[in-house]
């Protein structure tokens, strides 16, 4: 079954697209047998689509309306606590 992860920050361009790549570099080499689409948008555009995913990783605050799981995606822009936000991202897919 595939898995969708929708990848949020202030723009929808630059770190949004950095994380998608870390995170779909990450699943791959640590063989995870996951299928999974990755798309990105702006922070502000987050209540209109979120019901169309499994997971969110965000660089900036969400909408509380949010009904699925979020995780911070800062660790991929300072690098600390990385290896735990992407085994926390690799359960929440499997789960």
């Amino acid at each position: 079954m595939k898995k969708r992860i929708l990848v949020a920050c202030g723009t929808g361009i630059a770190t949004s697209t950095m994380v998608a790549n870390k995170i779909q570099s990450e699943i791959t080499n640590r063989n995870e047998a996951i299928d999974v689409v990755i798309d990105q948008c702006k922070v502000a555009e987050v209540s209109s689509l979120w019901s169309n995913y499994d997971l969110i990783v965000s660089t900036t605050q969400v909408p509380s309306d949010v009904k699925i799981p979020v995780i911070s995606g800062l660790p991929f822009l300072t690098g600390v606590g990385l290896d735990k936000v992407i085994e926390d991202i690799i359960e929440k897919l499997k789960s």
